[in-house]
């Protein structure tokens, strides 16, 4: 009853007020990523992707974009890492792809903090326990993303997704909004290994066997 009383009024009203001031706040940045994106991208700034949010509700993801569309001769895109562009390298070190994920929020797709969003093909993947994650906002940020981000395998993430699911509070949203900006500054944990982006997800064996 106090972690939905606190997820529906003060989780909400934190939500909004921050996510607000860093549109604001922030405006020559965004203005800044969007002219050098529209440079370095050839056209497209932004990423949309649809996710499964609360309760596996679908929505449209909103990031900015940071490869470009580059083909092979057989009219394929090219693997992640060779449409990276330089300047997109530096905002994912940064994480600055992620700011327009505030108006999500603002639009109530989101929270700040919670388990990420991801594809809807992962939902029949997901055991009885992986589902739980769903029973939260998605975030911006959240426990794995603090704990090692890519560098962790899917099941440690979901683990730690569903503690948050467990244990959500003010405090431990603070901190790991702290603890976000500190990584960030430090640019731990952005890629897993070598890789641009997180292997997708494939079930894990107590998924498969249900």
């Amino acid at each position: 009853m106090k972690s939905r009383l606190y997820s529906k009024i003060v989780k909400r009203a934190l939500d909004l007020l921050v996510s607000a001031t860093g549109l604001v706040a922030g405006l020559p940045v965004l203005v800044f990523l969007l002219l050098i994106l529209t440079i370095t991208n050839k056209g497209a700034v932004f990423f949309r992707q649809t996710r499964a949010g609360l309760g596996g509700k679908l929505f449209r993801l909103l990031k900015f974009k940071t490869m470009n569309d580059r083909k092979d001769d057989t009219g394929r895109l090219l693997p992640d890492n060779e449409r990276l562009t330089r300047f997109g390298r530096y905002v994912r070190s940064l994480s600055l792809d992620e700011l327009p994920q505030l108006i999500n929020v603002i639009k109530g797709d989101m929270s700040l903090v919670g388990p990420r969003p991801l594809l809807p093909e992962y939902l029949p993947l997901y055991n009885e326990r992986q589902a739980r994650r769903h029973e939260v906002q998605p975030g911006i940020t959240g426990l794995a993303q603090i704990n090692g981000r890519n560098s962790l395998s899917w099941e440690e993430k979901f683990e730690l997704d569903i503690w948050y699911v467990d244990n959500m509070s003010f405090w431990l949203d603070l901190k790991i909004l702290f603890q976000t900006v500190i990584k960030v500054l430090i640019r731990e944990g952005i890629n897993s290994e070598d890789t641009v982006t997180m292997e997708r997800f494939r079930g894990s064996h107590d998924s498969l066997d249900t």
